[in-house]
């Protein structure tokens, strides 16, 4: 029963998100479950079932596709698992992970809710956001919002929920706001050791940038 049910989720999110952003479309799907599957093997003690449905589901309706309303891809998830009879526990703990996806919540500074489960899809999630797929998906969504390749305003600096979200800044700006801060933020084993090499990749890649515009690297 519970295969069926990821089966038809799957399917469902699948011809949903088929020609979504390419940042955030059915392959970005199935690179966070091929992600969430290697963390898994590692973690037995967590729910199986809720991880994989938490994963196929967690970008059914991302908030930056729908004028920022943060609660339709919790409501959209929930009627897709309400329609396929799956068990009020079950849809509950897998919502809960979808509202606490998000980098910008730890940008909050409150945790105001944790599981196992939510560390596996989040870091599964997070490995897609670094690395050479982080790279091509960042400029893909810069491409989406005409944002400028770089700025000379470049570099690290403090930035809250609110200013994260206005995303007005360059493509490069967002390396230093979030793709170099995520490998301190994975919390299962498998999650940190997957994050190390796709976070090298990223300096290099920064190096590589930098070196071609003829600028010293940001600070």
């Amino acid at each position: 029963m519970t295969q069926k049910v990821i089966n038809e989720v799957r399917n469902i999110v699948f011809h949903r998100l088929a020609t979504a952003e390419a940042g955030h479309d059915w392959l970005h799907i199935e690179r966070v479950c091929h992600n969430a599957e290697l963390i898994l093997a590692d973690e037995s003690e967590a729910d199986g079932f809720v991880v994989r449905l938490a994963a196929l589901l967690h970008d059914i309706a991302d908030a930056k596709f729908h004028n920022g309303d943060e609660s339709i891809g919790i409501s959209t998830a929930r009627k897709i698992m309400d329609d396929l009879n799956v068990d009020q526990k079950n849809i509950d703990h897998v919502c809960l992970i979808i509202e606490n996806m998000s980098f910008r919540k730890s940008l909050d500074g409150v945790q105001s809710y944790s599981s196992l489960e939510l560390s596996i899809v989040r870091d599964a999630d997070r490995l897609d956001a670094i690395g050479a797929i982080g790279i091509a998906r960042t400029f893909a969504y810069g491409a989406h919002k005409g944002s400028r390749f770089y700025s000379e305003d470049d570099g690290y600096r403090s930035v809250d929920a609110e200013t994260y979200k206005s995303g007005n800044s360059s493509t490069i700006q967002h390396f230093y706001d979030k793709l170099l801060l995520l490998k301190d933020l994975f919390k299962t084993k498998k999650g940190k050791e997957m994050a190390e090499d796709r976070h090298t990749f990223l300096v290099l890649y920064l190096d590589q940038f930098y070196n071609e515009i003829g600028r010293p690297k940001a600070k």
